[in-house]
């Protein structure tokens, strides 16, 4: 997920007098005429009255009046996110500068490095060519079962990407589905579009999700506008409603971007090879692991380099249409005659992506039950996954209200940093944590290598960042003025926090929670490394029947990790759309 700014979002104004002209003007700017210009008004200038001096007051207060109960958690928190990170580069300093220069430069490396980019940018691509679209028809459209489809082309993303790639390999292996039903040798599923195949269907979602809530904010008087001046639909879509929504589209880019860069199951699975799997093999195959510590190194700063990119072009394109938010529901688009074909165009979607997966894994499970092999019901793997994911949503939760709390509250340059060191994970791999963790085990903190301990602060290190975020929106939606009606009627800044502060981020911190449960039950390199010795979890066992072509095997648990992960995505899909419904 993106990584949230410091700007207060409060109410915004009344329009000025001068929003008719503005829509004006960028409507005409979709003619493409370089005689007309728009600027964004300036950001320290906000149109609108002032608030008075007593109002500004109380903010500051808010913003300024932070208990130690809040600060000095969320510091220790940003200083314990750190650790892999600041291990990394400890592990990787034992080489000498001669052995560093030959891994970086070694012609591996750079194979490495450009099939990374090349799996990467290709499937970055492909999702935003297919969620940008279903976006604008689940959201402006007439599209048939709109509200239906607004969640069904949405649900693969419940699927973890290496159970993606066990149904390819189940359906186009020999043997394997396709050609046992149709009697055909289907092509084969491993290498490059593979990978590719995999990682689009269940990672797109990401792309669909932000564009989804970006068309909802925006003010459909600027695309009415272009239309009255003449304009279809389609030049409308592309030069008026495009435009405004690159920052959205930027932000579900780089999370489908940052997922393959860190993806480790479906790329071994499919025998493509990335930064993540060399990782692996270097781990497995090595004694002295500082090489790979230095690869992890490469690998994070790959990543950076992609956020640092998607930042600036989130602030230089993406507010070149800035609105104040929707002041009423957008009209629906018609259709006309290709309201079907689009139901159609959905439909696929939602066949390839949900429907054909299952269907292959109930295949190889009715498949080896007709053949008399004794299915493995997977309900003690269930048990613990479920316990660590639970265990991963509670402290990540808990890790998450100082922090958020802080950040929100404070424009303060201290609260910034906190905020950032704590997303240190949002930029690191899951492989890469886990390797880092693998090292202070082994060096630091033997007593906790290989424990449940280990394993659930591997889940916080990597999503805690998903947590923070959710938190952190909910209370940018409450003026911090709540809090400070409650210290002038006497109330302690504790009693405040309890009282106030907790209920208003309970929102989001249900929400943040599910999100990081989601994720830790579908994470595979960290349980794979940290797990205790015979801590074996739905998404290991799928990694190691796989791994042995044992088809069977793999298909309860990952039939469990279907239905486990569509039940918080579901819930946080119907709250999202009762809350559009009520406003």
């Amino acid at each position: 997920m993106p990584m949230p700014t410091d700007e207060p979002q409060g109410v915004a104004p009344a329009a000025s007098p001068d929003d008719t002209s503005r829509t004006a003007e960028v409507a005409v700017a979709a003619t493409g005429s370089p005689a007309v210009t728009w600027e964004a008004p300036d950001a320290s200038e906000p149109p609108g009255p002032r608030p008075d001096a007593r109002a500004m007051g109380r903010g500051r207060l808010a913003r300024r009046d932070t208990h130690p109960v809040i600060w000095l958690p969320a510091a220790v928190i940003a200083a314990a996110m750190l650790i892999p990170a600041v291990y990394l580069v400890i592990a990787a300093a034992e080489l000498d500068g001669g052995r560093i220069l030959d891994i970086v430069t070694a012609a591996e490396t750079r194979r490495l490095a450009g099939r990374t980019l090349l799996l990467g940018s290709s499937v970055t691509f492909a999702s935003v060519l297919l969620g940008v679209p279903l976006a604008w028809l689940t959201v402006r459209s007439d599209l048939p079962a709109r509200r239906f489809f607004a969640i069904a082309v949405a649900l693969p993303l419940v699927i973890p990407t290496y159970v993606g790639a066990f149904t390819l390999i189940g359906a186009f292996a020999r043997g394997g589905l396709i050609e046992d039903w149709f009697g055909i040798v289907p092509p084969s599923p491993y290498g490059f579009w593979g990978a590719f195949t995999a990682l689009t269907l269940f990672s797109f979602p990401y792309v669909l999700i932000t564009v989804q809530s970006g068309l909802r904010g925006l003010d459909p008087s600027l695309e009415e506008a272009s239309r009255l001046l003449g304009h279809g639909p389609v030049r409308t879509f592309l030069k008026v409603t495009v435009p405004q929504l690159r920052a959205s589209t930027a932000a579900g880019a780089l999370l489908v971007l940052l997922y393959v860069f860190s993806d480790f199951g479906a790329v071994s699975m499919l025998r493509y090879s990335t930064f993540t799997r060399g990782l692996y093999i270097q781990y497995r195959s090595a004694f002295d692991r500082a090489p790979a510590a230095l690869l992890g190194l490469l690998l994070v700063a790959m990543t950076i380099a992609v956020i640092v990119a998607e930042a600036r072009l989130a602030r230089d394109r993406g507010g070149q249409f800035r609105s104040r938010g929707p002041t009423r529901p957008a009209p629906r688009v018609a259709l006309g005659a290709w309201r079907w074909p689009a139901a159609a165009a959905c439909s696929v979607v939602v066949a390839l992506g949900l429907v054909t997966p299952v269907t292959v894994v109930v295949y190889w499970m009715v498949r080896g039950l007709a053949a008399g092999e004794q299915v493995n019901l997977a309900f003690g793997a269930a048990g613990r996954s479920l316990l660590a994911a639970g265990l991963g949503a509670l402290v990540g939760v808990l890790a998450a209200l100082p922090v958020a709390i802080w950040s929100s509250r404070s424009s303060s340059r201290w609260a910034r940093l906190i905020e950032r060191a704590s997303f240190t994970g949002y930029a690191l791999p899951g492989i890469v944590v886990a390797f880092a963790l693998v090292f202070v085990g082994i060096r630091v903190a033997t007593p906790l290598y290989q424990t449940l301990a280990m394993l659930v602060f591997a889940y916080v290190v990597l999503f805690l960042p998903q947590a923070i975020g959710a938190i952190r929106s909910s209370l940018l939606q409450v003026t911090p003025d709540v809090e400070a009606a409650s210290r002038s009627l006497g109330r302690s800044r504790l009693a405040t926090l309890q009282r106030v502060t907790l209920p208003l981020a309970r929102r989001g911190a249900l929400a943040g929670g599910a999100l990081v449960f989601l994720t830790a039950l579908k994470e595979l390199p960290a349980t794979l490394l940290l797990a205790p010795t015979g801590y074996d979890t739905l998404a290991t066992r799928v990694w190691s029947a796989t791994s042995e072509a044992f088809y069977t095997r793999a298909s309860v648990p990952a039939l469990w990790l279907i239905m486990l992960g569509s039940i918080p995505l579901a819930v946080l899909m119907v709250r999202e759309r009762r809350e559009i419904d009520r406003s």
